[in-house]
């Protein structure tokens, strides 16, 4: 299916929840409602002119004025992609976890809020994986000051 396609869709499915759309050749992006991520995302699984059944990547990009989680899904047996991105605040930022559509997203999740402080709702694990369960502040922020020690070591 030709990223037009995908994304006219993606349009009649779920309306207003599309907030943008861009086609740019091999980058083809949607921006979703964040209340609306995870029922796309299982959209996007279980319709079988789609068949996302391979989450490529989760990841957060932190823009100063808001935090946005990107999916890049793919689709083994048609071989298509498609971006999905979702904007949140810097204040609180919180989405629905995908992790019950795919569950390479658990690791996914953990790394984004570890490193960006995404709060994933219904993770079923959601606790840091790459830093220590008592650091303070998520390392990818922009905003994120490091620290000098750590236990009294240097850092």
């Amino acid at each position: 299916m030709k990223s037009e396609e995908i994304t006219a869709l993606l349009g009649e499915k779920f309306g207003e929840k599309v907030l943008e759309t861009r086609l740019d050749g091999a980058s083809t992006w949607s921006v979703i409602e964040p209340t609306a991520i995870r029922e796309v995302c299982g959209f996007f699984r279980s319709d079988e002119r789609l068949s996302m059944d391979h989450l490529e990547l989760l990841g957060g990009v932190d823009y100063k004025d808001r935090i946005e989680v990107v999916y890049v899904l793919y689709s083994m047996k048609h071989r298509h992609r498609h971006i999905l991105k979702c904007r949140l605040s810097r204040e609180d930022p919180r989405l629905q976890s995908v992790e019950s559509v795919w569950k390479v997203a658990d690791w996914h999740e953990r790394e984004t809020y570890d490193m960006f402080g995404v709060a994933f709702e219904g993770h079923p694990n959601l606790r840091r994986i790459l830093c220590p369960d008592d650091w303070e502040g998520y390392p990818l922020r922009r905003d994120y000051k490091a620290p000098k020690e750590y236990l009294g070591m240097p850092v």
